[in-house]
């Protein structure tokens, strides 16, 4: 049950997890275990001659390195992506298409018989499938396959989490994969992939030295950071989500992947210092793994010999003399002894750039920036300020907005960045505006509200002032909203005004039109059918001349309403009761009754109430068979039903829903329920009832009773 080491294309320029919507692609949901993560991959390594990282690093301190030999075969490239496959691999002319740091994965047989493959891949290619310096690219992947009837939906939990993927016309065939843009070396370490799966230690036999397991062996594993250790595939519900049945299961996988043998080197940087008298020092920044022995190579053209770089944890630096000339393109090669095969890096040497100066002058709108170059020797390199221009002892002017910070580079090759500080008259606060609206008519004995929260700038206080009308009392005149309640028929002025920091804005005036109060309207909304189990929204939205709304439940099964006060409270309609097992259960009533709801609504004129009957959808059960073998107490009930809501079904011996429960199982996808139980005997019973959590019923179905 290897694991396929098949090449599949992919797409470069994708940062974030992809799960294409092309022809044929299964409707995918990425679903955030319960479980919290507890590990991932945590850093790329530095990178190798051939332009990938030389390895990756999990929370769990494991590295692993890229599988790039041919005769290696538990960590081996694939020999179809070797241009050359008889001669060793070597970067650029004879190099892989894709390879691995860790390939993993896990074959399975579901109940049906269909063969179901998830893949779960560290992997590096290029972006045109091509072997091109700088199209280099490293991706995690989450690769879910089997053939599956279009529409059904499943579950499949596994190491990395949880995807919940509906089938198409091609079945379940989901790929994302998460990193694959040229260069982005740290993007993968956001993707499913991480920790590393390994053999399980507690499970014989152990993984081979230096590696992470047999990828020709499958076996137990650890490392999922959710603690799923296993390929779990249920199929749902298509519309609520329920879990139908559990249709395939494994804990045995391939994994494939090489604990990194080499460091590698990274150089941060090479620097040169020239002085007057013509002396200069290159000095080397360079990273790696702790105890690494990084060395500068000789170079002849500038005066040193090879010398180690003094190492302290990850960091390593050298300071070296230079006697002959420093060109504008100079280079200097530092490597790592300690690999093997020894790993090399260049990097031009270039000047190092000192921003002594950079302020702003906000009154006067001028930029002033000051540098040196550390190339003091002969004609000094030219310094330009970046979106500015070169540096010529005087001030930028007409800047209005400067940048946080100036970067300085030079013709040699360095550049200094230094935080602007600023300097000038300090800004304030403009004068706020004012903004105010109202019912434009309104009606005797209602509360009216003023509403100036559209008000803009920085606010302090908030005014409101009657300036026409029967006079009222207003309520709330010193904030955002203020009220009141008219007692004369007419027209009401009020006009606010806001003041700020910034002084006092104009202040706005609105008007209300207050009228004789005209009754209400209550209207509930038509009468609803639904299925039990699920929300039903109800609306009163087209009642009129409303000031409150109340909603109440008249009769039927008992119900939650969530926002019983607003025009659009909703509700769930409660599922049925299903018979206890094993039962009998005698105080077992069925109900189908409706829920019955009434609106109330309120102004000053009146109270109206208008009721709704929201009805549980029927369901009807039928091709219903039967069958008791005496020889084996087994029973077989089947059944259909046209509501497809994953209910439950339970079956009762008898003729009535009271008696000893046979069985209870769900409806499926089809709408086919069965159950297959040993026991109860029926003794001289040859009737059985069913009863459904969405409503459905049948009494003293008829028994065929066999040997």
């Amino acid at each position: 049950m290897r694991k396929s080491l098949g090449r599949l294309a992919v797409t470069a320029g994708v940062l974030v997890g992809v799960i294409a919507p092309v022809a044929g692609t299964a409707v995918a949901v990425v679903v955030t275990p319960d479980t919290p993560r507890t590990g991932r991959l945590v850093q790329a390594g530095p990178i190798a001659d051939h332009g990938f990282p030389s390895w990756y690093r999990d929370s769990r301190g494991v590295r692993l390195e890229p599988c790039l030999t041919l005769e290696d075969p538990l960590c081996p490239a694939l020999p179809d992506e070797v241009p050359n496959p008889d001669a060793p691999i070597s970067y650029p002319d004879n190099f892989p298409g894709e390879f691995f740091y860790q390939l993993a994965g896990a074959n399975l047989t579901l109940l049906n018989g269909v063969q179901a493959t998830i893949g779960m891949d560290l992997e590096g290619a290029w972006a045109t499938e091509q072997v091109v310096e700088g199209d280099q690219m490293v991706f995690g992947r989450v690769r879910i396959r089997f053939d599956a009837t279009e529409g059904t939906r499943y579950r499949i939990t596994h190491p990395y989490g949880i995807d919940d993927i509906v089938a198409t016309d091609r079945g379940v065939n989901m790929t994302e994969d998460i990193g694959a843009a040229p260069g982005a070396f740290g993007a993968a370490l956001n993707s499913r992939i991480g920790p590393f799966l390994a053999w399980d230690p507690a499970v014989l036999p152990a993984a081979p030295a230096g590696y992470i397991g047999n990828p020709g062996v499958d076996h137990k594993v650890i490392g999922s950071p959710y603690n799923t250790n296993f390929i779990r595939i249920e199929q749902l519900d298509p519309a609520t989500g329920t879990v139908i049945s559990e249709v395939g299961f494994t804990d045995q996988f391939s994994v494939q992947g090489r604990l990194a043998r080499n460091s590698g080197v990274d150089v941060d940087q090479a620097t040169y210092t020239e002085n007057p008298d013509g002396t200069a020092v290159v000095e080397v920044y360079a990273t790696s793994e702790p105890g690494q022995s990084i060395q500068v190579v000789g170079n002849a053209a500038l005066g040193f010999r090879g010398t180690r770089l003094r190492g302290q944890g990850s960091r390593y630096y050298g300071r070296f003399p230079v006697t002959g000339h420093i060109d504008p393109d100079a280079t200097v090669e530092v490597v790592n002894a300690s690999d093997n095969p020894p790993a090399h890096k260049t990097r031009r040497i270039v000047d190092v750039i000192r921003v002594t100066e950079a302020q702003y002058d906000a009154d006067a709108q001028t930029l002033t920036v000051s540098a040196s170059s550390s190339d003091q020797h002969g004609s000094a390199p030219e310094l330009t300020v970046a979106g500015f221009g070169p540096l010529t002892g005087q001030p930028f002017t007409g800047v209005a907005a400067p940048p946080a910070a100036v970067t300085v580079t030079s013709s040699a090759g360095g550049s200094g960045t230094a935080p602007v500080i600023g300097s000038g008259a300090v800004f304030l606060p403009a004068a706020p505006t004012a903004s105010a609206v109202a019912e434009v008519t309104a009606v005797l004995g209602a509360t009216v509200k003023l509403d100036g929260s559209g008000s803009s700038g920085e606010i302090d206080t908030y005014a409101w002032t009657q300036t026409g009308g029967p006079a009222v009392t207003l309520t709330d005149g010193n904030q955002a909203t203020a009220t009141f309640v008219p007692t004369q028929r007419g027209t009401y002025a009020f006009s606010l005004a806001v003041t700020g920091p910034g002084g006092a804005g104009v202040p706005v005036t609105v008007t209300v039109n207050v009228t004789n109060a005209v009754p209400p309207k209550a209207d509930a909304g038509p009468d609803q059918t639904v299925v039990r189990g699920r929300a039903v929204a109800l609306d009163g939205s087209r009642s009129t001349g409303v000031e409150t709304y109340s909603w109440r439940q008249v009769s039927g099964p008992a119900v939650t309403l969530t926002g019983a006060t607003t025009a659009r409270p909703s509700f769930t309609y409660p599922a049925h009761a299903i018979p206890a097992t094993p039962g009998p259960n005698p105080a077992f009533a069925y109900n189908n009754d409706p829920v019955v709801l009434e609106l109330t609504v309120r102004n000053p004129a009146a109270v109206r109430t208008d009721q709704i009957v929201v009805r549980p959808q029927a369901d009807p059960l039928t091709g219903i068979t039967t069958r008791y073998r005496t020889g084996k107490n087994e029973w077989r009930v089947d059944g259909t039903t046209s509501l497809l809501a994953g209910q439950r079904v339970a079956v009762v011996l008898g003729s009535t829903l009271t008696g000893t429960v046979i069985g209870t199982t769900a409806v499926d996808a089809t709408g086919a329920f069965s159950v297959r139980v040993t026991g109860p005997v029926p003794g001289n019973v040859r009737t059985i009832s069913i009863v459904t959590s969405t409503g459905g019923r049948i009494l003293g179905a008829g028994v065929t009773v066999t040997n």
